[in-house]
């Protein structure tokens, strides 16, 4: 009878070992899962605080071009206003002066 009862605590304490161990790996594997988690969740928000200032650069760098673009066309402007005006008094003056 002393056997049996050696042999049954020896098999409570080994499922009883078991059990721990599976208890400890389930936590290690919960605990890996959650820094896997927070990992991925730090990487997308870094992400996205990244495209956001792309998308603000890229924003303020459009506004910039177009006022660029637009003193070019000023600029463009006067400059053939400005030949436009030079041409007409070049013919004003050529019909003021007499024929030679």
């Amino acid at each position: 009878m002393r056997d049996q009862e050696k042999q049954s605590l020896k098999e409570a304490k080994r499922v009883e070992k078991r059990v721990a161990e599976e208890a400890r790996r389930l936590a290690k594997e919960q605990a890996r899962k959650k820094a896997y988690l927070a990992r991925e969740q730090a990487i997308e928000e870094a992400h996205k605080e990244k495209e956001g200032r792309r998308s603000e650069r890229r924003a303020a760098e459009e506004t910039e071009q177009l006022a660029r673009d637009q003193t070019r066309r000023e600029a463009d402007l006067a400059r053939e206003k400005a030949i436009a005006k030079a041409q007409e008094a070049k013919k004003l003056k050529a019909k003021k002066q007499p024929p030679e």
